[in-house]
């Protein structure tokens, strides 16, 4: 196996090859080990300057991701927009290049437009990582998911995983399905036929509009919320038919013949897609994905500053 990624920068899981995910998956293995240490630190990244440039608010991915890079000894500079000249009309690239005259080596981030990483990283000397742009793609969060998945289940080919919720406006299901595919798992997409892409299809998942067959088929569900804030209409009549439809509860959970893993990337609305009994309990691995995501983001940001010394 290669010890370098195939990619300059993490713009998006259909960039990466099967390849580059288990080595991620391999060196998270590693970190994961020194973040249960009671010293967390390792010095890989000490001569290196990371910028987290969040353009949308983010709590888990920001705070995960600093974490991360702390853990790797990295100098870190914390950008957010809501305090930033963008409000005053500076553009993308002007403020990135204000930051990488600080000599700045890697940007983490954030960005409602589509694309934006990729057009950024044709525009600036700095290695980029995706950390999530629009409804496009979320790869850090597919990976970590994966990963979580790997741990739990011993590997991720030819395992069922059935992604419910609002397909639509989520960049975590399409970096999900993305990476899954890629592992060799089976892929289905469960939810209202109005929260669907229309040629979702043509990904190689299946799509399934009934949430008990799509759960009993499944040996992993990972459940998305609705992105109110992504809707300028109505996509169904109210949040109570859609919790009655495609809401999970203990009491459908136990109904299945076998037990599930449960996942979710959060934030979660509790009482909509999950109830709490659901989310608190033995078959979710939430938290689990919250600790692995610093491990991934730890493995993501050492290899490709690695990269930046060659």
């Amino acid at each position: 196996m290669s010890s370098e990624l195939s990619v300059d920068h993490l713009l998006g899981i259909k960039y990466l090859n099967r390849q580059d995910i288990e080595l991620i998956f391999k060196t998270a293995d590693h970190f994961k080990e020194v973040i249960n240490r009671p010293i967390k630190k390792v010095p890989s990244l000490r001569d290196i300057t990371i910028a987290n440039l969040f353009f949308e608010n983010s709590t888990r991915t920001r705070l995960s991701f600093e974490l991360a890079e702390k853990r790797l000894s990295a100098d870190v500079i914390n950008f957010s927009a809501a305090s930033s000249s963008v409000k005053k009309g500076e553009t993308l690239i002007d403020t990135v290049n204000n930051i990488l005259s600080m000599k700045v080596d890697m940007v983490v981030m954030r960005h409602p437009n589509p694309g934006a990483g990729i057009f950024l990283s044709k525009h600036v000397n700095a290695r980029i990582i995706n950390a999530g742009d629009g409804a496009h793609e979320h790869p850090t969060q597919a990976l970590l998911d994966s990963y979580s998945i790997r741990e739990k289940l011993g590997g991720v080919k030819g395992k069922k995983v059935v992604i419910v919720g609002d397909i639509l406006h989520s960049r975590v299901a399409l970096s999900n399905i993305f990476a899954l595919r890629l592992q060799g798992a089976q892929v289905k997409v469960c939810g209202p036929r109005t929260l669907m892409p229309k040629h979702i299809e043509s990904l190689g998942v299946e799509v399934e509009t009934n949430m008990k067959k799509a759960l009993e088929w499944c040996d992993v569900a990972n459940m998305l919320r609705v992105q109110n804030e992504r809707m300028e209409i109505s996509y169904f009549p109210s949040t109570r038919e859609y919790t009655q439809q495609y809401g999970l509860n203990k009491k459908m959970l136990d109904s299945l013949d076998r037990k599930i893993v449960i996942m979710h990337p959060g934030p979660i609305n509790r009482g909509v897609e999950i109830t709490s009994d659901v989310a608190d309990s033995d078959q979710a691995i939430i938290l689990d994905q919250v600790q692995n995501g610093v491990a991934v983001r730890m493995a993501v940001i050492y290899l490709l500053a690695s990269k930046i010394k060659q």
